[in-house]
């Protein structure tokens, strides 16, 4: 997908505009042409804020066609090819065109019942989850009433929106729907950063590697891990091969080392935030915390 900048999108003539913003709700692109007349906007943040508000300004019968017109996460439509381009890349990056049958089988069973409830989908913006939180959030969200379950999936679209928004236009100061995972590594043993540690990053539920990298001259990776999108809720493994660092170092160790790979797992709660989790390590021992 081409990004249009926020300039080109306040001087479009209306057909371009309400294309390219046409499915930041899914199958409403009233909401995008609702706000037109509203141009120039002065960043995405208000952009986003305008859509928010003609959707929550319609009346409940077209309120509630928005949320219905939502498909479920890993139901028949997924199954049979026919989500629109933006669910399709959604649901898959929460690993849901990749479930076992016994997932399907879960997931199946949550739609009914959630169905059966409140007679509206489960939606959630799954960029911001992994799978296992997604059904955390499903079993969860199954105990509310209806009410607040209608305010929850609304909320959801608007979540959902922002990260579509900000895919499709470009503008210099970003919507803040990212968040940054990052680490260095410190050799405390000689005292100075850990140059050329070998990286890896996986995803613990979905038993995935997300992320390879080697640490350069300030022990850093030369780029986050993950930036530019959410990082999605769940737990995580840094693995790092102190072991070959030392021993490229000449340190005198034991055959084998005492430590080879190091792993360190922690958990995501935050999409947004910034997870910095460093390594300090020696041949014998190593330390963690979350950093800024």
């Amino acid at each position: 997908m081409t990004a249009i900048s926020l300039d080109a999108l306040n001087s479009a003539d209306r057909a371009t505009f309400v294309k390219t913003l046409g499915e930041v709700m899914e199958y409403a692109p009233w909401v995008a042409d609702s706000v037109y007349t509203q141009r120039p906007f002065s960043s995405l943040a208000s952009l986003h804020q305008a859509m928010v508000a003609a959707v929550k300004n319609a009346d409940d019968e077209r309120k509630l066609k928005l949320i219905k017109d939502h498909p479920d996460l890993a139901g028949k439509a997924a199954r049979e090819g026919t989500l629109t381009a933006d669910s399709t890349a959604e649901q898959s990056s929460a690993g849901l065109d990749r479930l076992t049958n016994n997932e399907y089988a879960k997931f199946h069973r949550l739609n009914d019942a959630y169905h059966a409830k409140f007679d509206i989908p489960f939606i959630v913006c799954v960029r911001r989850h992994g799978k296992d939180s997604i059904l955390r959030q499903f079993e969860q969200r199954l105990q509310n009433d209806p009410a607040a379950e209608r305010d929850a999936a609304l909320a959801e679209i608007f979540r959902i929106a922002a990260l579509r928004i900000d895919q499709r236009v470009d503008a210099p100061v970003r919507l803040e729907v990212h968040g940054r995972l990052s680490t260095h590594v410190l050799d405390t043993y000689n005292g100075h950063p850990a140059e050329g540690v070998a990286v890896e990053l996986r995803d613990v539920s979905g038993n995935q590697v997300i992320a390879r990298a080697a640490t350069n001259a300030d022990g850093r990776t030369d780029k986050p891990l993950i930036a530019g999108r959410p990082i999605p809720i769940g737990d995580y493994e840094l693995r790092f091969d102190v072991g070959a660092y030392f021993t490229r170092l000449r340190v005198p160790t034991s055959d084998p080392p005492f430590l080879g790979i190091v792993p360190l797992r922690f958990g995501v709660s935050e999409p947004e935030g910034h997870y910095h989790v460093p390594l300090l390590a020696t041949p014998w021992s190593y330390s963690t915390y979350r950093g800024s």
